[in-house]
């Protein structure tokens, strides 16, 4: 191992302001005369974008697009999650590549920021559990990640320049647990601090969460990357723990003059090296030249997740599955050429694309298609919409594929509205007035308005599924695989109904979050406010009966941790998985809270008559707020609900829970 310390002492100023920025857009800078490399890192969350430095122009290589954090959430799987992981440290590995800069836990405040596709929730709890997960499952591997954006990078609207105003209690209970719970339970190699300002400074500079909550509080042991160009000021960041700028900048001179003239501490400096070459060894002890990785395989792999993943909203009459044997129409371009993943710098060249029709086709079903709309505008003409209604009228059954193009949603741009191409709409109640037997598929990488939901008999939410996506819906279209995904968002029926609509874009570079601690579902059930589908919401070609909710005790203190255990039979006919969702619901206090919150869930599969027993453990925390007066996590006494939800709107089953001083308990 090398004496990372000697080395800095050895470091020339101009090379200890080197280390502290990027090479060029990967890599950081190596001092070849003391014998140190280089880290290369890449792009993205659900695949790579690395570049090929063996060609001039650095062309990106292709590799496999998996689904994208949106629909992967989808999956309420941990496992999934790991072991996508897994796959992603295999092949950073087989490319070269130490730290994958991923996963994104920003909290989805509104779905209009374009970015969503990239993040797992609105629920910190869920996007946490997820994002450990996933970056246990990398690094697994011997590869790096680089948890992001820290924090409160809500939306791509004036991204590098808003401030995120936000009250404390809020910033500790939504914005921040997602980070801890990665933080704690698989400590990232890097963290990449967000573009955004909080409460008037630059995260890259904030030493408020960089150094008092990430580092001293959480235990974060790793190294704090810029966003690529979110440094402002090199020598408050260095100041504030931000390790590494990235990409290349021409400005190191402006830290050596810094330390020369007394307003940077060396020491400051030489903190930020030492987690520099830290990181430069951990990556090169781990580099295996010999690494290769299956291609094909890991296409399966993307092709499994997904199916995994996708959401069946509706399922009037039981519609789907289809049968192999049925007069099938798909129409609707994206059937042919799906959508597959968002735009930005996520954005992976992939290394082959499997359609729904191309797997209709391998499996040996037999459908008529018709494009409908134009795939890159999303509009239609006379011609394309004629045929789509003829071919509606002759089918058995249509499955209508529609949803966002691509230029509606990517980084560096929010959407203005939730609404579908106009087209779409328009086609789908043409459809279903021709055709009453008619499936929708949506591809899109956050919710949209549906205001033709009565019209089909089914809808089938794919998300942005990657490059396997086609195989994926049609296994679920014709019953080789049982949906089991489940919203990991709300989905308003209007965009209005969002709780931050007022407030979303700001006023200038001001960005309130007004609506505090009431995201996503936690403002719909408290408000009472029926959303189009609920947070956890998915159906099953399979029906689930709970029972038998036990509870360890009857009432506890606040240090006591509690058991909670349920019964989960399969009472249809095949086989299929349930997500299983444990909330807490204070009976009203003293304190304002949200109506009930996820602590905790399990994704189960069971055999047609099967019965599973689900545990669940309860810490303080899962009945905690944030105290702003002791600066801590607080419980306030009173009745509490243990409720058992099949979504956050429908509960399943409840037990109540009462938390009292331990001088109150009774001791049986």
């Amino acid at each position: 191992m090398n004496d990372i310390k000697k080395l800095i002492s050895e470091l020339t100023l101009e090379e200890k302001a080197g280390l502290t920025s990027g090479k060029d857009a990967w890599l950081t800078k190596a001092v070849e005369r003391l014998g140190i490399g280089q880290s290369r890192t890449s792009d993205g969350p659900h695949g790579l974008r690395a570049d090929d430095y063996s060609r001039p122009d650095h062309a990106t290589m292709p590799a496999v697009c998996f689904p994208t954090a949106v629909t992967t959430a989808a999956s309420f799987d941990r496992d999934m999650l790991y072991q996508l992981g897994e796959e992603l440290g295999t092949e950073c590995r087989a490319y070269g590549v130490d730290v994958l800069l991923g996963p994104g836990v920003n909290i989805k405040r509104s779905p209009l920021c374009g970015r969503n596709f990239e993040y797992f929730s609105e629920d910190p709890y869920l996007a946490g559990q997820l994002g450990a997960a996933f970056v246990n499952g990398v690094q697994s591997k011997g590869v790096g990640t680089s948890l992001k954006h820290f924090f409160a990078n809500s939306q791509e609207t004036r991204r590098f320049t808003s401030s995120s105003e936000i009250d404390e209690r809020t910033i500790r209970e939504i914005y921040l647990p997602a980070f801890e719970n990665v933080v704690k339970k698989a400590q990232p190699w890097t963290i990449m601090a967000s573009y955004n300002k909080i409460n008037r400074t630059y995260a890259t500079e904030n030493k408020k969460f960089i150094d008092e909550v990430l580092r001293k509080e959480w235990g974060f042991e790793g190294l704090v990357v810029s966003d690529w160009g979110a440094t402002h000021d090199r020598v408050a960041a260095i100041v504030a723990g931000t390790d590494l700028t990235m990409p290349a900048t021409d400005s190191d001179h402006v830290i050596v003059e810094a330390v020369k003239n007394g307003t940077l501490p060396e020491e400051a400096l030489d903190l930020c090296c030492e987690r520099v070459l830290e990181l430069v060894f951990k990556s090169e002890e781990h580099r295996d030249p010999n690494a290769k990785c299956d291609v094909e395989a890991a296409h399966q792999l993307a092709r499994k997740f997904a199916a995994n993943s996708l959401v069946l909203l509706k399922n009037d009459g039981k519609m789907l599955p289809l049968k192999k044997t049925d007069k099938v129409a798909f129409i609707g371009a994206f059937a042919e050429k799906p959508r597959l993943q968002g735009g930005g710098s996520s954005h992976i060249v992939e290394t082959k694309i499997t359609s729904a029709l191309e797997a209709a086709k391998e499996a040996g079903i037999d459908v008529e298609y018709a494009p409908a709309y134009n795939r890159e505008t999303g509009g239609t003409d006379d011609r394309l919409f004629a045929e789509a209604l003829e071919l509606a009228k002759t089918a058995e059954k249509v499955v209508l594929f529609i949803g966002l193009p691509d230029r509606m949603e990517s980084e560096g741009g929010d959407r203005q509205h939730i609404r579908l191409p106009e087209a779409h709409d328009l086609l789908v109640r043409a459809v279903c007035a021709l055709n009453p037997n008619t499936a929708v598929v949506l591809h899109n990488g956050s919710p949209v308005a549906m205001p033709w939901i009565d019209a089909p008999k089914a809808v089938l939410e794919a998300y942005l599924g990657g490059q396997a996506v086609g195989g994926a819906v049609v296994d679920i279209l014709f019953g080789d695989v049982n949906p089991s995904g489940r919203l990991a968002e709300s989905f308003p029926k209007k965009l209005e109904d969002n709780p931050s609509y007022l407030w979303y874009f700001g006023e200038g570079d001001t960005v309130t979050y007004n609506e505090g601690l009431f995201v996503g579902y936690r403002y719909y059930e408290t408000k009472k406010l029926e959303p189009l589908f609920p947070f956890g919401f998915g159906l099953s070609y399979t029906d689930f009966e709970y029972s038998n909710l036990r509870l360890s005790r009857w009432e506890m203190s606040e240090d006591m941790t509690l058991g909670v255990s349920v019964d989960v039979k399969n009472v249809g006919e095949v086989k299929g998985k349930e997500v299983v969702q444990l909330y807490v619901a204070p009976v009203r206090g003293k304190v304002i809270r949200p109506a009930k919150e996820l602590r905790d869930f399990a994704k189960i599969e069971l055999e047609p008559g099967e019965t599973k027993t689900v545990h669940f453990e309860l810490s303080k925390r899962a009945f905690a707020y944030w105290s702003v007066e002791k600066k801590d996590w607080a419980v306030e006494n009173g009745r509490y609900e243990i409720q058992i939800g099949r979504d956050s709107h429908n509960v399943a089953l409840s037990h109540g829970i009462a938390i009292k001083p331990e001088n109150e308990l009774h001791h049986w």
